[in-house]
């Protein structure tokens, strides 16, 4: 969310950053401004309601001890009309606060420089790609297909359990799938992000703090007895777990990973494009997260792509990284890359991770602020799939098939303790 003195003092910057965006409700600045000006009106009167009824309680208080009751009992009367005021204005006043928030729920953030103009995926920026690329050719077979002949992974089991999008996983399929996590556990822990082992449901202020709320609710399973959302991403508990706290500037940066289930609803179940683990409702991902100084998180997004890189070079797929255009960023994200395995069968490319800085817009949702020669200011927060599992083990399959079976990773050898799916 962004504040509304930063939409006073660079409205020109605002609106060049939502026209790369696209977003064409741009009178939604000059709401919030005019709605924060109300709201400051208000906040005047409350302020000089309060004081003078400070004032006139003092004054009774003098007037009692002189033994001048009926002049005390006059300014009660007084301190009275004050409080009746007040009252109102405070019911205004909160009333109006609830529409500004309202309002500053709908602005998206305002794209980095570096971001170009876009409004689709295909304006987006191939900045990286590790190999030249081709199909498996003859008799090669999609994920789908090698999952069943192999007994790795069940979808019509699923569909009977749960529905569509719901895999259930099965032998050297569930333990590649456990070895995947670990192995990206490991790789993160091992780059100094500490684990955390969150809840996989958050409450209201969560979703709101992180942006998915109300940008995506339609998108969130939601238990209603409890009011609680299921999460679809560890990036929102981990990085609530920083909401309404002041850091101390000598604990920054702060750098956490976690591995939790995912649930989205809005994946569909139709077509060739969602088939087997391209989309699901339920997915494993291990996530990392940055809670970083302003002045330090480009190149900590930078640090973070490296990161993701070297994961990406030990699975030995072809890879490539994107930067995403303002039309193909995320509601809350300044800046996303988003990387990308070829799918040697399908011969397409899955996104695998979107790493994003989101400046101070989740930060300001969050009151998350650090503490820097006595002043308070609102931190950085990143984050990034690293990785998510259900198109890393698709493109792992279909890339490594062999006559005899399925290869694995070296790397990952070391997890699964077998070398071959056969």
């Amino acid at each position: 969310m962004l504040q509304v003195s930063y939409l006073r003092e660079n409205k020109d910057r605002i609106l060049a950053g939502l026209e790369k965006r696209n977003f064409k409700q741009t009178a939604l600045i000059d709401d919030a401004i005019s709605m924060d000006d109300h709201r400051k009106k208000l906040q005047f009167e409350l302020d000089q309601n309060l004081a003078e009824m400070k004032k006139i309680s003092k004054e009774i208080g003098m007037l009692m001890s002189q033994g001048k009751k009926e002049e005390a009992e006059s300014a009660k009367s007084k301190t009275a009309e004050y409080k009746e005021n007040s009252q109102k204005v405070q019911q205004n006043l909160k009333e109006v606060e609830a529409q500004l928030l309202e309002i500053l729920y709908l602005i998206p953030n305002i794209p980095y420089e570096k971001v170009k103009a876009g409004s689709t995926a295909e304006d987006n920026e191939i900045i990286y790609q590790s190999h030249d690329v081709e199909g498996l050719g003859e008799g090669a077979i999609p994920h789908w297909e090698l999952a069943k002949k192999y007994n790795l992974i069940d979808f019509e089991l699923g569909v009977k359990i749960a529905g569509a999008g719901f895999p259930v996983y099965l032998g050297k399929g569930a333990r590649l799938q456990r070895s995947l996590v670990q192995y990206f556990l490991d790789k993160n822990v091992d780059a100094g992000y500490t684990e955390v082992n969150p809840p996989h449901v958050v409450n209201e202020a969560s979703a709101y703090g992180t942006g998915q709320l109300p940008d995506k609710e339609g998108q969130m399973y939601f238990v209603t007895e409890d009011n609680l959302y299921l999460i679809p991403t560890a990036e929102v508990p981990v990085t609530n777990i920083y909401r309404d706290v002041i850091i101390d500037e000598k604990d920054l940066p702060l750098k956490n990973t976690a591995f939790s289930q995912c649930y989205r609803r809005e994946a569909g179940s139709y077509g060739a494009h969602v088939r087997g683990l391209n989309r699901l409702h339920q997915f494993e991902k291990v996530e990392i997260v940055r809670i970083e100084k302003p002045e330090n998180s480009y190149a900590a997004l930078e640090e973070m792509v490296e990161h993701v890189k070297s994961m990406l070079e030990d699975l030995e797929l072809p890879y490539r990284i994107l930067r995403l255009c303002g039309g193909d960023m995320s509601f809350t994200s300044a800046m996303t890359y988003d990387f990308e395995v070829w799918s040697a069968a399908q011969e397409k490319w899955l996104e695998v991770s979107s790493v994003s800085n989101f400046e101070t817009f989740q930060a300001n949702r969050l009151k998350c602020r650090f503490k820097s020669e006595g002043k308070t200011q609102l931190v950085h927060t990143l984050n990034g799939s690293a990785l998510a599992l259900p198109r890393i083990m698709a493109a792992l399959l279909e890339n490594n098939q062999v006559e005899n079976g399925i290869k694995i990773p070296a790397k990952v050898v070391e997890y699964t303790k077998f070398d071959l799916i056969n």
